[in-house]
């Protein structure tokens, strides 16, 4: 599975291909220049159950953690994530 990021100052998702085809896609909104809001994620059905959103959710956390941003999730998977994974949790907004 291949994650790619698309970015512009005020919007961005976070894409994931598997075999080249579109499995998932991650959305996120600028909240100022320090954090960003996960507003949405969607999985093709044809992915259900393959870990595309963890994924998704995973490179987000990473972009986060490389340039010293935050993430409010919003969207309920992401949401849940964060709850069930104290790992990832260094990355909310208090």
């Amino acid at each position: 599975m291949e994650v790619k990021q698309n970015n512009d100052e005020k919007h961005g998702s976070f894409e994931a291909f598997i075999d080249g085809r579109r499995a998932g896609m991650m959305t996120y909104t600028w909240a100022g220049e320090e954090r960003f809001i996960i507003d949405h994620t969607e999985v093709e059905e044809a992915y259900n159950g393959k870990g595309v959103g963890k994924e998704m959710l995973l490179a987000a956390v990473a972009f986060a953690r490389k340039n010293g941003k935050k993430i409010i999730p919003l969207c309920p998977f992401a949401k849940a994530s964060f709850q069930k994974s104290e790992e990832l949790q260094d990355v909310l907004v208090n």
